[in-house]
């Protein structure tokens, strides 16, 4: 018996464990790698976010690229969504020149729109509507209004006459009519009826189309800014035919 327990306390002796300093000496090392690590991760996610939304960008003045072409070829004259004639701004502003126009953007996208709260924002239109139901405009946002459809006679589509009383438009109604349409509409249609939404919480798609005009030799094209609210002057992409 003695000889059994004599084993039996050996055998415990001999195994060996962790003791409590070199526990909390391990612990403390996971914690810094830990803490190192966090930051790491976290510019990896922002960084994915501001590539997607980058991407998002892209995809949009592609698609509005391809308006601009289906437009040119039915109506005679590009233009894109939201406008209802090539010669036609889309904003929030009220500018007397084009050139005035273009500038006023620049102005928002190299200095000032760097926050979604920022009044800025109220001289943009929204992308997909300010009140679309998977990626509605963030609270606390200036984007205030919608692109609506145009009234002009002269607009493609314009007049409630079979063929407008002007150029064919790009949209038929259902009664067989040409049509005007809201600009979220139109880039609604564009994808397939889906919508497409910023990364970021307090994201948005917005845009601006400086009107074109002339005719001829002296003829120009609109051009369209396209921005995420989060950050414009960060997050914008333009489309110049």
């Amino acid at each position: 018996m003695k000889q059994t327990l004599k084993r039996i306390i050996r055998t415990v002796k001999s195994v060996k464990g962790n003791s409590l300093a070199e526990f909390a000496t391990t612990t403390a090392l996971m914690a810094t790698l830990a803490a190192t690590a966090a930051p790491k991760l976290s510019e990896m996610s922002e960084g994915a976010k501001a590539e997607k939304s980058r991407n998002e960008l892209d995809k949009l003045v592609k698609q509005a690229g391809q308006f601009y072409q289906d437009t040119a070829d039915i109506e005679g004259r590009g233009r894109f969504p939201g406008q209802d004639k090539y010669n036609l701004a889309v904003t929030g502003g009220t500018y007397a020149t084009h050139t005035l126009h273009e500038s006023a953007i620049l102005d928002d996208l190299m200095t000032t729109f760097d926050d979604y709260r920022d009044d800025d924002g109220s001289d943009w239109k929204s992308v997909f509507g300010i009140t679309n139901p998977d990626f509605p405009k963030p609270s606390g946002s200036k984007v205030a209004t919608d692109d609506l459809a145009g009234t002009c006679a002269d607009c493609p589509g314009g007049s409630a006459t079979d063929n407008g009383g002007a150029a064919p438009s790009i949209h038929v109604g259902s009664d067989g009519k040409y049509t005007t349409k809201t600009g979220h509409e139109e880039w609604k249609q564009l994808f397939g009826g889906e919508v497409v939404g910023s990364q970021y919480q307090d994201g948005h798609f917005v845009y601006q189309v400086v009107a074109g005009g002339g005719t001829g030799d002296s003829a120009y094209p609109p051009v369209l800014y396209v921005a995420d609210i989060e950050n414009a002057t960060d997050f914008n992409n333009v489309l110049e035919p």
